[in-house]
């Protein structure tokens, strides 16, 4: 069944730009009223007075638990309710393999990867049910394919990929919905941060052109918000990722052992597995994603 957005609540986290500014941009165009949340709540008010009317603009970090509850409660009493929460607020950490990453990058990233996604649905959930609502959690093609270099990362999506799957099993009873995104490569600011090092440009291509191919925000914020509109179960973009999932089983144990085997891949790891990868990136500051020292805040995840 349909589920037209007009006259319904979103709430948007990562929404200041990229993923998450168009997801929000998208649905308030098809008639919701639009909550957008982002680490600085400048950023947020900036994205937000770019929307329109009928926006609340909000500062929170997606791993505060209280300023999280606190967005819920704040949004329902500005537009009556919550319809349709969308956690999308991710970083990625540098390539480096797990003995060579700062350990706080890796805590952080899964700290905000997932558990962010998880402290951004949990509180809206009890709304997501008394409306029939519909829940999107952003994963990534990560959650398939192996990790290798970007591990806390991966293990993150893998996660947010299963919480998704049993959000649609428990909502269902309640004529609610869940959506899983998976995207590829998307052009943001946080997919060009991750792939500036010259370690990681080699590592990029290593993979066929075709997945390569980065797609704007404006193609993933669409795919969210139809997505939505169909109650879809996942959103794969771009498309021809869905073949891989469907093959998953087969195709990975072949990759997996490529990894091992292949002389460029194994070179490639042999680098990222230098102590000094954590340190000459600067560790947590220079997450892509992170907004405290360096310039870049909380973006959408691709």
């Amino acid at each position: 069944m349909g589920y037209p957005l007009r006259g319904k609540v979103a709430l948007v986290t990562g929404a200041a730009r990229g993923i998450g500014f168009e997801t929000a941009r998208i649905a308030h165009e098809r008639g919701a009223s639009v909550t957008v949340i982002d680490l600085e709540e400048d950023a947020a008010a900036e994205a937000a007075g770019r929307i329109g009317e009928r926006t609340l603009a909000i500062g929170a970090d997606v791993t505060d638990a209280a300023a999280m509850n606190e967005a819920v409660e704040r949004t329902v009493a500005e537009f009556g309710g919550i319809d349709v929460p969308v956690a999308n607020a991710g970083i990625a950490p540098p390539v480096a393999t797990m003995r060579a990453t700062d350990p706080e990058v890796f805590e952080r990233t899964i700290e905000i990867d997932l558990l962010g996604v998880w402290r951004t649905v949990r509180p809206a959930l009890d709304q997501v049910v008394e409306r029939a609502g519909h829940v999107v959690v952003v994963s990534s093609v990560y959650a398939w394919v192996n990790g290798a270099a970007a591990a806390p990362y991966a293990i993150s999506k893998a996660g947010v990929e299963q919480m998704g799957r049993s959000l649609r099993a428990e909502l269902r009873p309640h004529g609610a919905g869940a959506t899983t995104a998976h995207f590829g490569f998307i052009d943001t600011v946080m997919v060009q941060k991750s792939f500036e090092s010259p370690l990681a440009k080699e590592y990029e291509k290593t993979m066929p052109a075709f997945l390569r191919k980065r797609l704007t925000p404006a193609a993933a914020g669409k795919g969210i918000v139809d997505g939505i509109e169909r109650r879809a179960d996942r959103v794969i973009l771009p498309r021809w990722w869905r073949a891989y999932m469907l093959l998953e089983g087969i195709v990975n144990p072949i990759l997996d052992r490529a990894m091992g085997s292949d002389d460029d891949l194994v070179a490639l790891l042999r680098r990222a597995d230098e102590a000094e990868r954590a340190s000459d990136r600067g560790g947590i500051d220079h997450t892509a994603g992170k907004k405290a020292e360096s310039e870049y805040a909380m973006k959408g995840t691709g």
